[in-house]
């Protein structure tokens, strides 16, 4: 197989672009699905604590129920459910009521796609590409999630982190050192902004979920990447975050994730570390 790529690239680039739609696929049901088991553990956790039987519900996690149309409850064929394909197919609606399917399904599935191939292409057939296409499935997923419910899951934050770190084992990103110190940092560097914003003003500039996904960065890039880290999302936020509150005329004070920020900042940083980090 090794060989196949080397000799044709082009196939492999191909292959890692077939994969990226398939994964981003099943990223939009981790982005709508993993915040409702959420909210029903935290509702389970608090009859429990009430001395209550938790509600009984139909069981619901990543793999069951079957995708239906939230609108009339068709269940979403095999065929309805090709990457990206079936919402051109379908012309973004659904084929049993004609509701409007939202394009933000085939645009993380086309841009999963297309980190994918950057991966190949930048790494090449090798552990580190693949750990990379990790890296940026979990960050397309932790966007998604940030976006719709201003969360992020401990239950993606920490894989991430401890990923990080045991890809760094083998120095793929960062030595341990660096990885271990960063992962720390990372952490504490946010979580002081959040007390000392707190303190000044009294209101909660960002939450924990945030802290915990630059330790995560920091894992995977090393304390030293952390300045530019931290410019580039803040940057990115602020010209976006501007702009959409312009655009929606909301206040300064309305409440914008932070994550998807922290997120494309990771990824620059993951193709373009080496040549920023000069900069610093």
């Amino acid at each position: 197989m090794q060989a196949l790529f080397a000799q044709e690239p082009w196939l492999f680039l191909i292959c890692a672009g077939v994969f990226g739609a398939l994964i981003g696929s099943f990223l939009n049901v981790v982005i709508y699905r993993l915040p409702v088991m959420m909210e029903h553990a935290w509702q389970d956790e608090l009859a429990d604590a009430q001395g209550n039987e938790p509600a009984p519900r139909e069981r619901f996690n990543l793999v069951v129920p079957r995708s239906r149309c939230g609108q009339c409850g068709h269940a979403i064929t095999a065929l309805e459910n090709i990457p990206i394909i079936s919402w051109l197919a379908l012309r973004g609606r659904c084929s049993a009521c004609g509701t409007r399917i939202s394009a933000r399904y085939p645009l993380v599935e086309a841009a999963t796609a297309a980190l994918f191939v950057a991966c190949a292409w930048h790494f090449g057939f090798t552990f580190q590409a693949l750990a990379a296409m990790t890296f940026c499935a979990v960050l397309v997923t932790l966007t998604g999630i940030d976006l719709d419910t201003q969360l992020l899951p401990d239950q993606l934050t920490l894989p991430l982190l401890w990923l990080g770190l045991l890809v760094n084992l083998f120095a793929m990103f960062a030595h341990l050192p660096d990885a271990v110190i960063g992962a720390a940092a990372g952490y504490l560097v946010l979580w002081s902004v959040y007390w000392l914003f707190k303190l000044v003003t009294g209101r909660e500039g960002m939450g924990y979920g945030d802290f915990k996904l630059l330790g995560a960065l920091g894992a995977w890039f090393g304390w030293q990447a952390l300045p530019m880290l931290l410019l580039v999302s803040s940057v990115v936020g602020a010209v976006i975050g501007i702009a959409i509150l312009m655009v929606q005329k909301k206040g300064r004070h309305t409440a914008i994730a932070f994550g998807p920020y922290l997120a494309i900042a990771g990824i620059i940083t993951l193709f373009f570390g080496p040549q920023l980090r000069q900069l610093f």
